[in-house]
């Protein structure tokens, strides 16, 4: 069960630590708050924790299935796209005028977890597999799972998001609006990925 359990922390470290569209939208929203990064785990929580179960239960072919991973693709590429284009719009009212972002972290985290067709993909295959092998033990260790998994994703953003608030007067505005537009642009470049993904399954 050790063996188990520190491979769930080294699976989920190495995901969440990866930047992302999770890690972008959290370097964004921790100019205005310290409290950004814990806010943004707890929105991809409403979204993660329904899902592991979902999966549990079952539906984890749901995912899989061809024409739902285009439908994902194509409408969650296009959704981070926007998101992105909107964030490099407003980087210099951000860094400048102190201005957030529109939708709060929570929802923010909400957004970014339901839309990203690769979340929903990993928790499908790789993550069903972490899934069954917990359980495997005794459904009463699936909730054990979900708490160390979303620890760290809790630990790591709300890190993420201290350091850039408590640093951030160090860095300088312009340093800032490129920090903020490379998050931007990490976040286009992740949804025109995926939209390319689905365009590519449509093919196949």
């Amino acid at each position: 069960m050790l063996a188990i359990i520190f491979s769930v922390i080294v699976i989920s470290l190495s995901g969440v630590m990866m930047p992302g569209p999770m890690f972008a939208v959290t370097v964004a929203k921790s100019y205005r708050s310290p409290w950004a990064g814990t806010k943004v785990s707890i929105g991809h929580a409403i979204i993660e924790v329904p899902l592991i179960l979902l999966i549990y239960f079952g539906f984890g072919r749901f995912f899989q299935n061809h024409v739902v991973q285009i439908v994902l693709s194509l409408i969650g590429g296009a959704a981070i796209i926007w998101l992105g284009i909107s964030m490099f719009r407003a980087r210099k009212d951000v860094v400048e005028s102190g201005k957030d972002l529109k939708y709060g972290a929570i929802t923010t985290g909400i957004i970014m977890s339901a839309i990203n067709p690769l979340f929903l993909l990993w928790w499908a295959t790789a993550g069903s597999m972490l899934i069954m092998k917990f359980v495997a033990y005794g459904t009463a260790w699936l909730p054990v799972m979900i708490i160390i998994h979303w620890t760290c994703d809790l630990v790591w953003l709300s890190l993420v998001s201290v350091l850039i608030y408590r640093t951030k007067a160090l860095w300088g505005m312009k340093l800032q609006q490129w920090i903020f537009a490379v998050c931007s642009l990490l976040l286009i470049g992740f949804g025109a990925w995926y939209l390319f993904s689905g365009i590519q399954k449509i093919s196949w």
